[in-house]
Formats: structure tokens, C-alpha cells, sequence
């Protein structure tokens, strides 16, 4: 007999608000300690790869399918279940396929690259808002499910959480091992404004509350962004955003092509989260000698399908290119690479991988890199430490259901801790 917690949407979203610094470093530690694991683990390892059950969905009326995801650690062993509406051919997630809205807001709603974001929610409600929802459009379904987890000693199951707001969190964690590592985070680019952006947002300011000058929230329309901003300007996240100047450009704007240019160029990181089936902005913003210039971090994980794609191929292609010799201006290192989360997932689903055409040898799994430490001394380390911090570095992330037990165990042990949830005893 045991007990069992159980984690409403709202449970999670509590812990998850209340998690300090310290907490997320704790959740990024355990994290890396995972995934490096299931990158470099042999088979008598609980978290290595080859010892990770595959996934398998079943497919139900209505265009809908419910995936089942199970997963390992050393300590619990978990199954994510979720609904998701599958692919259809009629229907688009681009941005560049939406119709515009009825009514634009007006020009005074849009922040320029010059203006304070502050002018930008100043008429906005005090009242904080939701965390936006994660889907797509009106006719998406939202990302929810249930993560059951079982203690990997005894068998019996410890705990049911719900994953609307564990799954956006976990990816955006899961984002944060490359985010951490880099020199200049002074200047963020986000594509997206539902939960997967939120969470970003969240931990970035987080784990680098003084770094952060301007955060540059790019969207199609701009009421879809304004809960975003309502959210992060509202009462409670005051502390969090500091002096932080938030801004929204959207694809109303007039400017837009000039502006999207500018912000895109001027980011220390790029992150991507939308489930845009077309790039998101013009490669040569990236690829060319100017955009070369600067190193970045460029993450895209809100494609989880074969027919999403939110970077060019273009820029995933210059990341695995070999040197190209000397050139007018001193361009940031590449690595030669494309870090991924899975390689068998992002080879088998990838869509910038897959029209990238890159090969398995051209990707290396996050897991490889978050633990250089540990090679201290070996050859290349130094050099690949500084790619890392300074160079161009592209992340493709599908998501893990590794990632999903490890977040959740992490939340259902502070969850036992403060009290939070519903128990239920002698399950």
C-alpha cells in the first residue's frame, strides 16, 4: 500500500511559480545528469537509450490520436499519456497561412525596436492573466495529458500529474541547459507567445535576472500576444522581469519585414515555439556575412513533426558546413554541428532536420555536452566549451519522455514537501 499524489493543472502551475533559482539549478543538474546518460550510458544503465521503451499512439475518431510515451530513471519509471490532434493537409500552423485578423490593434500597441515596452502594456489590466494557453490555433486541441509515475523500487505508482503546463515547462528546461552556458544573453528574440514562450521567458529571467536588457516577443497577431504581456506584467512576475523591456512586434505592423530583420539580428538568443509548418524569418538574416557576425544560440522546439518547420534549412546547413577561409569581417564559430535532443527522434521527425537533408554524424545530442566538466583535460573541450558560450549553436529539440519523469519526480518531491496536490492513501 502506498500513497499517491495527484497534481491538478493548477497544482503544477503553483509549484512551478514558487520554484526559486536554486530550485531550477537543482532541476537543470538533474536533468543534464539524465540526459548524459542516455547519450553516453551502457545497457546497465536505467537512463541509456537502448534501454528506453519505444512510444507507440493509437489513433481515434475526430482526427485525434493519444500518444503513450514511457520512460525511465534510476529511481521511477513513467508513462505520459496525451491527446493530439494529427496532421492534416488542409490545415496550416504557419504563420505566413493565417488570415489577418478582422481588426488590427492600433500602431500605438506595437513597441519599435527605439520604444520602451512599458508604453507597450500601459493601458493594459493590472489583473494577471492565465498562463496563455499552448495551442495552436481555435481548432487545436490544447497539449494536455497525464504523467503517471511508478517508484522503480517497489512497482507501485507514487503519483498522476497533469502535463498542460509540465510539458511546456519541461522543453523550456530542457532549452535552458544550451541558454545557460552562453556569455551574452543581453538580447532575447522569441517566436511564440502561448506556454511553451511563457516558460521560456520565466526561466530565462530566473537564471539570469541581470543579464536580460530586452526581450522581443515576435507574433502574427498581436491579441494573441497580449495575454503574454498581461502575464509578465502583471503584479506577481514584477520581481521576476525587473528591468527587463519587454516588447511585441507583430506581422500587422507596417514595418514588420525591417523590424523582424532588426530583432532577429540584434538577439544574443533566438527561441522558437511555434508549430509554424514555414520558416519563421528569412535565412539570409542568419547566413549572410552580416548576420554571421554575431554568435548566437538559435533553439527550435515547437515543431514536433515532420511538416513543421520554424528555421531554414539554410541555417541548419551553415552550422554543419565546413570553414569557409577568411572573410571581411570575424564571424563567430561554428561547430559543425546541430545539437539535438533525440537523435532518433529528431532523424525520424525533425522537419528542419529532415528538409536540411543532415546526416546522423552532422548532429550530437545535448546530452554529450551539458557535462564537459567531466572531460576536463580531454582533447578539444576547451574549444568546444567556447563554441558553446560564444559561437553560433543551433538546438532542435522534440522532446524526451525522459525529460517528462525527471521534471515530473522533481515536482512530485516538492509537491510532498509543501503539501500541494490531493492524496490519496492506501492506493
Amino acid at each position: 500500500m502506498t500513497t499517491l499524489i495527484v497534481l491538478s493543472d493548477a497544482d503544477v502551475q503553483e509549484l512551478l511559480h514558487f520554484l526559486t533559482r536554486d530550485d531550477v539549478l537543482a532541476m537543470q543538474h538533474s536533468l543534464a545528469e539524465a540526459l548524459h546518460t542516455y547519450s553516453t550510458g551502457t545497457q546497465d544503465q536505467t537512463c541509456a537509450s537502448q534501454n528506453q521503451p519505444a512510444s507507440m499512439k493509437v489513433r481515434l475518431r475526430g482526427g485525434l490520436a493519444t500518444h503513450f510515451t514511457p520512460a525511465s530513471t534510476g529511481d521511477n519509471v513513467g508513462m505520459k499519456i496525451e491527446t493530439l490532434a494529427e496532421c492534416s493537409s488542409g490545415t496550416s500552423t504557419s504563420t505566413s497561412s493565417r488570415p489577418p485578423p478582422e481588426t488590427p490593434p492600433p500602431p500605438a500597441s506595437f513597441s519599435s525596436s527605439s520604444s520602451s515596452a512599458a508604453s507597450t502594456v500601459s493601458s493594459f489590466s493590472s489583473t494577471t492573466a492565465s498562463i496563455p494557453s499552448t495551442q495552436a490555433s481555435s481548432t487545436t486541441p490544447p497539449l494536455a495529458g497525464t504523467l503517471t509515475l511508478l517508484s522503480s523500487s517497489s512497482g507501485l505508482p507514487i503519483g498522476v500529474l497533469n502535463t498542460r503546463t509540465l510539458t511546456p515547462f519541461r522543453t523550456a528546461l530542457a532549452a535552458s541547459l544550451l541558454f545557460s552556458r552562453r556569455t551574452h544573453t543581453s538580447t532575447i528574440t522569441i517566436f511564440g507567445a502561448g506556454a511553451l514562450a511563457y516558460w521560456h521567458i520565466h526561466l530565462s529571467l530566473l537564471l539570469r535576472p541581470a543579464s536580460i536588457k530586452h526581450i522581443h516577443i515576435i507574433n502574427r497577431t498581436f491579441a494573441r500576444a497580449q495575454p503574454l504581456l498581461e502575464e509578465l506584467y502583471g503584479p506577481l512576475r514584477a520581481t521576476l522581469r525587473g528591468a527587463t523591456k519587454i516588447s511585441v512586434l507583430s506581422a500587422e505592423y507596417a514595418d514588420y519585414a525591417l523590424l523582424l530583420k532588426e530583432q532577429v539580428r540584434k538577439a544574443d538568443v533566438l527561441f522558437c515555439t511555434t508549430p509554424a509548418l514555414e520558416p519563421l524569418f528569412p535565412p539570409e538574416h542568419l547566413t549572410s556575412l552580416e548576420g554571421r557576425r554575431k554568435g548566437r544560440l538559435v533553439s527550435a522546439v515547437g515543431g514536433r513533426r515532420a511538416g513543421e518547420c520554424e528555421v531554414h534549412p539554410d541555417v541548419l546547413r551553415l552550422a554543419v558546413a565546413p570553414g569557409h577561409g577568411h572573410h571581411h569581417h570575424k564571424h563567430a564559430a561554428q561547430g559543425g554541428v546541430v545539437v539535438v535532443d533525440s537523435l532518433d527522434a529528431c532523424m525520424r521527425d525533425a522537419g528542419e532536420i529532415l528538409q536540411a537533408g543532415l546526416r546522423a554524424e552532422q548532429l550530437v545530442e545535448v546530452g554529450e555536452l551539458v557535462m564537459l566538466k567531466r572531460q576536463a583535460g580531454g582533447e578539444g573541450v576547451e574549444e568546444l566549451t567556447r563554441w558553446l558560450a560564444e559561437g553560433n549553436v543551433v538546438f532542435k529539440g522534440m522532446g524526451m519522455g525522459l525529460m517528462d519523469v525527471v521534471v515530473g519526480s522533481a515536482l512530485l518531491r516538492i509537491a510532498g514537501e509543501k503539501g500541494v496536490g490531493t492524496r490519496v492513501e492506501g492506493f
